[in-house]
């Protein structure tokens, strides 16, 4: 074969090579300028604030004069200010008391619209579900009506028709928390429903006609194969549930005011981050409470997600 016909060849190949190489890269290149995007947005708007906030945690800063490294000092005030512990048991108490019902009720609400015979389904489904999308301050105003402080207000009115005193439901310690905790429940019982009833009909119609078929009731077969089938929806809820109840503000702060950064019947963790940074021009202590709920939200989680991943383990093992 010809020397120069086999050199031809080859330079032919290389420059194929070489172009599918080219090729390649712009390919590769053309698709990291898609997702560059995201990427610089949230290096903006998501990134940077974090790590500036961790550094702020550790300066004494009003946002105006030069910043001052001062350590740890900004943890110890917090940790040892009385208010930021009553903000913590403030937001675990509102949080327990308008997210685990919710919990529970949004699995017997998604349970029922799920049913066959029931009637006007998507009616009942839209309903439940507007809460979640109807603006707070909307909220804040039909709440603040319907637990006024004043004796004629329907929630009294309510406590009167059971022979029950009336309520300073603004400005009584547990009637502040009651208000809230119910207004959280109303607001987000639908997001968890429509959740829970996404997972109810993605289970196979056939396990409950086998179950029905071995004489299982509804309530049998809600127990034993609605909840374990359901078992990722729940870890999911809880987790985001968890997350949104230690970062309570728009709720206990629309319902109280002007007077919701005074009072502590209501104070949360995030409120009282709010209040040192804009309201008392203290940026690096309130960069240590946001360290420091982080650190909280992490540790809920963590447990809240681990005991409900183990829901129904002990059984399974028992088998």
């Amino acid at each position: 074969m010809d020397p120069v016909k086999v050199n031809t060849m080859r330079n032919k190949g290389k420059v194929r090579k070489k172009r599918y190489m080219s090729e390649e890269k712009k390919d590769m290149i053309s698709g990291y300028l898609y997702i560059a995007p995201f990427f610089i947005i949230f290096a903006v708007i998501g990134l940077y604030p974090v790590l500036f906030s961790i550094f702020l945690g550790f300066q004494k800063w009003n946002g105006l004069s030069p910043m001052t490294f001062v350590g740890f000092a900004n943890f110890k005030i917090v940790l040892t200010d009385p208010l930021f512990w009553k903000s913590v048991y403030n937001t675990i108490v509102i949080g327990l008391m308008g997210t685990a019902p919710q919990l529970v009720f949004g699995i017997i609400f998604a349970y029922l619209l799920n049913l066959a015979f029931l009637k006007l389904k998507n009616f009942f489904r839209v309903t439940i579900f507007l809460p979640y999308i109807t603006s707070m301050v909307a909220v804040a105003l039909i709440f603040s009506v319907l637990f006024s402080d004043h004796e004629s207000s329907l929630a009294n009115y309510v406590l009167s028709l059971a022979g029950l005193d009336p309520v300073n439901w603004s400005s009584s310690e547990w009637g502040t928390k009651i208000a809230i905790s119910i207004m959280v429940f109303w607001r987000w019982v639908g997001y968890n429903t429509i959740i829970y009833l996404a997972g109810i009909q993605s289970i196979p119609n056939d396990l409950y006609e086998a179950a029905t078929i071995d004489g299982a009731n509804k309530f049998q077969q809600l127990l034993h194969i609605t909840m374990p089938m359901l078992k990722p929806f729940i870890v999911l809820t809880v987790f985001t549930s968890t997350v949104g109840a230690l970062q309570l503000f728009s709720e206990p702060t629309v319902f109280l005011g002007n007077s919701a950064f005074t009072r502590d019947e209501a104070m949360t963790i995030v409120m009282y981050l709010y209040r040192d940074a804009f309201k008392l021009q203290s940026f690096g202590t309130a960069s240590a409470t946001a360290i420091i709920l982080l650190v909280l939200i992490t540790a809920f989680a963590a447990i809240n997600t681990f005991l409900t991943s183990g829901m129904g383990r002990k059984r399974g093992g028992n088998k």
